[in-house]
Order: C-alpha cells, then structure tokens, then sequence
C-alpha cells in the first residue's frame, strides 16, 4: 500500500503563485509516477502533471508554461509549483501515485483545495 498526503492549497489572487506536496510513504518501491490531479465542481477530473522517476513530465496544455513538477525522490516528495494562477484553475487537487504518466494509478491522497479569486 501507498499513503498519499497533500498540503499547500489555499485561497490566492489571480495571477498568484501557490505551491502543492504530495509526501508518498508505505510501498513506494511499487510505484514510478506520481501526478497531480484536479476536480472542479461539475467537472471530471483531469490530469493536470505527472513526473516519473527519472524525472519525465507530463503536462496539461492547460497549464504549461505556468506549472512545474518535480520530484524529490529522497523524500519521496513531489511538488507543483503553480505561477500566474488563473480563475479557471480553481478546483480540488489531487495526488496520484501509479506506472504511467498519462493514466492514473490505484493509489489517491484525500485532496487538497486551491481557490483563485478574480
């Protein structure tokens, strides 16, 4: 089993910075990619990064340019960096841990919110 726990989300301004983690504990050794998730309300979740442990990313047309992830894989940590926050990227985001970098994986933290005020 993998634990997934989220922090850093809040409530910003447009055009802010906020920046998300994801601490993996538990079968780490079983997984290779860890992504970040987002839920608006009325909305599917969609991919929005993913990096894999040789540091490959993946990111949502949405958001390039203006996310980073990256990993720390002593800490078995990963981080999104989020600049030039928009109204639009309001939702609850979500930690995924799984193989590939364009799917999700079996293993979910419990979310975090980010709010971005206009």
């Amino acid at each position: 089993q993998v634990q997934l726990v989220e922090s850093g989300g809040g409530l910003v301004q447009a055009g802010g910075s906020l920046r998300l983690s994801c601490a993996a504990s538990g079968s780490t050794f079983s997984i290779s990619v860890i992504g970040w998730y987002r839920q608006a309300p009325g909305k599917q979740r969609e991919l929005v990064a993913s990096i894999s442990r040789s540091a490959t990313t993946n990111y949502a047309d949405s958001v390039k340019g203006r996310f980073t992830i990256s990993r720390d894989n002593a800490k078995n940590t990963v981080y999104l960096q989020m600049n030039s926050l928009k109204p639009e990227d309001t939702a609850d985001y979500y930690c995924n841990a799984g193989t590939f970098l364009t799917k999700a994986g079996r293993y979910w933290g419990q979310g975090t919110q980010v709010t971005v005020s206009s």
